[in-house]
């Protein structure tokens, strides 16, 4: 499904004002999206509001919903059709139970039940909302579709999404937590050098004699950052903003940035060992549906979350059409760490790729989480020899003018 076609889809939601009186006789108004006025009477009807006026207002904005939401969503689909509810009845369930919410999942369910009653397939109704539903999740429904077990398919689907999910939010407090601590004591650093040394250093002018090196450091420092700390704080804003704007805008940039955040010291091997679990976890999920290995990787374009990982994908695909192994094409990518690659070519030639790459992603699931638990161990003492280098340090200059002092009297 184009592009073109998604956009008119989404378009033809309108907004709709409103007054009417509910059952007890009270005057009510507001605002809904609906897809036509029709539509927009018998949402309002199902409330037991009688409509006195209803204006279209122009067409409503493009619905969004967070991925927890998508997840939510799967996951009561898949429960209601196990119940034995159809499709089409499933998904107007959903759609008029969350009505009143706020958020875009209603209306992009109720657009995918409308294009199912029309007579589209539900993979190619989802495929009309890209920004929520990707192509590996379209792929997997329509397997599930063409094999009759789209309720296993999409409780399949959940239980990844929400296993990946769990794991985002581990890698993201375990590198948050250092980051935030770091960032506390510059902050903690900068403000003893801006308010706190100018101080000291009226009294140490007093003393008419050579101060300590350290002293004088700390005291050409804080000069420094008097002097240049609004132009930083200034450099730095810009700069994280042009940054922001490039990795948007350049698909390059992506990719190297991608690239270098692969190279860190402590959290490359970390994200590097997520990105091949992801990718062998939705390459084995694939091929254990009953997908061709060549046809795997068209949806396989951004599953991993990393531009470097994705373009290594295309890479790997190009030499699987050129008559190279699997295995060989992951070496050649240099993405992916040995105890994956080496499980896959066994895996080649015992005719099990589909369970191996599963089990690899299982492995590498747990490497992570031990990964995590490693770094949220190592972060306490990290703390404290950060926050007692910069602030004992500074503390031990600024005093050991006073104390030499004391000495000499």
């Amino acid at each position: 499904m184009n592009t073109g076609t998604t956009h008119q889809l989404i378009a033809a939601d309108m907004r709709f004002a409103w007054r009417g009186v509910d059952a007890d006789g009270i005057h009510k108004n507001g605002t809904l999206v609906a897809p036509d006025a029709s539509a927009a009477r018998a949402m309002l009807k199902r409330e037991s509001l009688f409509i006195v006026e209803l204006t279209a207002r122009g067409p409503a904005p493009r619905p969004t919903a967070r991925a927890a939401d998508v997840t939510l969503f799967t996951r009561q689909l898949a429960s209601l059709l196990r119940a034995g509810l159809p499709l089409a009845p499933a998904l107007d369930l959903l759609a008029q139970a969350q009505a009143s919410s706020r958020q875009g999942m209603p209306r992009i369910v109720g657009a995918v039940a409308r294009d199912i009653t029309a007579g589209l397939r539900f993979s190619a109704a989802l495929q009309r909302h890209p920004a929520q539903f990707n192509a590996l999740y379209c792929q997997l429904v329509e397997v599930g579709e063409t094999a009759g077990a789209l309720a296993a398919v999409l409780a399949r689907i959940a239980d990844d999404r929400e296993r990946a999910a769990a794991q985002r939010a581990k890698v993201r407090a375990a590198l948050t937590y250092p980051g935030a601590i770091l960032l506390l004591a510059i902050a903690i650093t900068a403000a003893l050098l801006v308010w706190v040394v100018p101080t000291f250093k009226q009294i140490f002018d007093g003393f008419g004699a050579t101060l300590p090196a350290p002293t004088r450091f700390v005291l050409a420092l804080s000069s420094g950052a008097a002097r240049w700390s609004i132009p930083a704080l200034a450099m730095t804003f810009v700069l994280t903003s042009a940054a922001t704007f490039l990795l948007r805008r350049s698909e390059t940039a992506r990719i190297r940035f991608a690239r270098l955040s692969l190279g860190l010291p402590v959290a490359g091997p970390l994200l590097g060992t997520l990105c091949a679990a992801r990718w062998s976890r939705a390459l084995g999920t694939l091929l254990s549906a009953g997908t061709p290995l060549a046809d795997a990787f068209d949806s396989l374009t951004h599953a991993t979350g990393n531009a470097f990982f994705d373009r290594a994908t295309a890479g790997i695909a190009e030499r699987l059409r050129r008559g190279e192994r699997l295995a060989a094409a992951m070496r050649a990518s240099r993405c992916f760490p040995p105890e994956v690659v080496q499980p896959v070519a066994v895996a080649e030639e015992s005719g099990a790729l589909d369970t191996m790459l599963i089990d690899v992603a299982s492995l590498a699931d747990r490497q992570v989480d031990e990964k995590i638990g490693t770094l949220s161990s190592l972060c306490e003492p990290l703390v404290i020899v950060v926050l007692g280098t910069l602030v004992g340090g500074l503390v031990i200059a600024m005093y050991l003018p006073i104390i030499q002092l004391g000495n000499v009297v």
